[in-house]
């Protein structure tokens, strides 16, 4: 019988994700294994999830606990969504760099949240690997926690067990961008390559024709160039969409952010880069989203059925029923871009099938782009490495070479606004020496 444990079961991925598994035809029964820390939101999720399965009408049973040995044993698939005291930082992880001019929007993969969220997520998941070896060694990762690329590299470095990290930048991206074109998506041919938060859509046509031209001749209305400030203001620049929402990509590189002047006229408002973004707001939309479960399950809010457009459910159908599928996943290069770091993680499009994972050749990236993802991939290996090696020193090196912080401060300001994050947090973060 097909097992998924979905690990960090609180989290707001959770209904659609499970939704989205229901909906896969010829699969009706199977167990859902929910593990989470916080108890009543486990409990909260344990109810939404059986109360999912009863509309359904199939048979899939629920387990649930705080303790995931209890619930993970045998589970064919591991869905990765855990948040590792991310309400207790969020606030000082945004205050502490804005004294020292870092302005974030997000601030959960790059930057100083970044880091100091690999800091605190990769030794639990070590743990939880750990864990995965012994109760369920040929299972499949599927990683939907930040920092993406850190995540599953560590994942990549330390297990034999197949992961592959999944987002939904590429899907979203790719429906907008048949929007700002006018034309049909289901026409629309694209290829995009690159790493996580920066895939880089290369290729771009419709009916045979190149949409680059049509869109910078679209983007010189103001109303749309509004829309997606950053990443259409990039474009006319680089030659090419990035895959990541404009308040992500604008943290990314170090264009944006590091004068107000800039803030103000590209990073306007929420998604689109507005500086606090996630700190502000956050902790608005987890009580929001735990209250809306509550109204959900009480019947006063109607339960929405229709799938979403995230990755999981179709690896799983593509992997039990054999239904060849292609997504866009996180997975170690070994070749896949060539002028990437071949033991770095990136995003390419992979088949897949009853055999599993199968990442599909992308060549070569425009160089220019490449080099923007090598910074990003430097940072990545530093933090890793940090954790890896229990180096403080790496570590604080990783955010040296963050693009945005580094055309911020000087080299000592960054020094400084290390350790005072590192002391703040040191309680919550790999032990480093």
């Amino acid at each position: 019988m097909t097992k998924i444990a979905i690990i960090g079961a609180g989290s707001a991925f959770t209904k659609e994700l499970v939704v989205d598994i229901l909906n896969i035809q010829d699969l009706h029964e199977g167990i859902f294994a929910l593990v989470d820390i916080d108890e009543k939101r486990l409990q909260l999720a344990q109810q939404l999830v059986e109360k999912l399965v009863e509309l359904s009408g199939k048979k899939w049973s629920v387990l649930a606990s705080t303790d995931r040995r209890k619930v993970i044993k045998d589970a064919n698939f591991v869905i990765n969504q855990i948040e590792v005291n991310g309400m207790e930082t969020v606030k000082s992880e945004f205050e502490i760099p804005l004294k020292y001019g870092v302005k974030q929007c997000i601030g959960d993969t790059l930057g100083p949240g970044g880091l100091f969220k690999t800091l605190r997520t990769l030794p639990t998941w070590i743990e939880i690997i750990r864990d995965l070896e012994e109760l369920c060694p040929q299972t499949i990762i599927l990683n939907y926690t930040n920092p993406m690329s850190a995540v599953t590299l560590l994942t990549s470095k330390i297990t034999n067990i197949p992961v592959v990290g999944l987002c939904h930048s590429i899907q979203n991206s790719s429906h907008q961008l048949a929007k700002y074109a006018g034309v049909p998506y289901e026409e629309m041919k694209w290829r995009a390559g690159g790493i996580n938060h920066m895939s880089w859509f290369v290729e771009l046509s419709h009916n045979g024709k190149d949409l680059y031209p049509v869109l910078l001749e679209k983007i010189k209305d103001p109303k749309l160039l509004a829309k997606d400030p950053v990443r259409l203001d990039a474009m006319k620049y680089l030659g090419a969409f990035v895959s990541e929402s404009s308040g992500h990509f604008s943290e990314y590189i170090p264009y944006y952010r590091k004068r107000q002047d800039l803030i103000d006229i590209h990073c306007n408002v929420g998604y689109n880069g507005a500086t606090g973004f996630y700190a502000d707001n956050w902790p608005v939309w987890r009580r929001e989203n735990n209250e809306m479960i509550l109204k959900q399950l009480s019947g006063a809010e109607p339960i929405d059925f229709k799938g979403s457009d995230e990755y999981a459910a179709l690896i799983i159908e593509a992997v039990l029923n054999n239904k060849p599928k292609v997504i866009y996943g996180n997975v170690l290069n070994n070749g896949l871009i060539s002028n990437l770091s071949q033991q770095g993680v990136v995003e390419v499009a992979c088949m897949i099938d009853r055999n599993g994972i199968h990442p599909c050749h992308f060549g070569k990236l425009p160089e220019h782009l490449a080099a923007l993802c090598r910074s990003n991939m430097s940072f990545f290996e530093l933090a890793v490495s940090s954790v890896l090696e229990h180096d403080k020193e790496m570590a604080m090196h990783a955010l040296m070479s963050d693009p945005l912080t580094a055309a911020v401060c000087s080299l000592d300001e960054i020094k400084a606004m290390f350790t005072e994050l590192y002391e703040k947090e040191r309680h919550l973060i790999a032990e480093l020496n």
